[in-house]
């Protein structure tokens, strides 16, 4: 997976969520729907940037097989940050019984990087 080409389109999707959250939802959402939406963009910007650090690293090292870590960095950001952006814009809090898994992708995405790299 080229993970420099899918860490740009998450930049772009999370740039465009975010300025999208800050004018066209602003005086829709509620402030605690604001501060899930915001961490939604906040999580989903931290593991871009990591998916991105991922995409670097094969770049100057194709023998570390980081296909995994960039994986799960990827599906952390739609679970976690995308249940989190359905919760603030419908309500539906039921979404929040999968923002863990999200987290646990996340978890296991940073675990399996510091493997591949030691």
């Amino acid at each position: 997976m080229n993970y420099l080409m899918v860490g740009s389109i998450m930049g772009l999707i999370v740039v465009v969520l975010g300025a999208f959250g800050a004018h066209g939802l602003k005086e829709i959402l509620s402030e605690y729907e604001k501060s899930i939406y915001n961490k939604a963009v906040l999580y989903q910007m931290f593991h871009t940037i990591a998916i991105l650090l991922v995409g670097v690293l094969n770049k100057i090292d194709s023998s570390l097989e980081l296909f995994i870590p960039g994986f799960c960095f990827f599906i952390g950001i739609i679970i976690f940050s995308g249940s989190l952006f359905i919760i603030a814009i419908t309500g539906i809090k039921s979404f929040g019984m999968i923002t863990p898994l999200g987290g646990l992708f996340f978890i296991f995405g940073w675990i399996t990087l510091m493997l591949k790299t030691i």
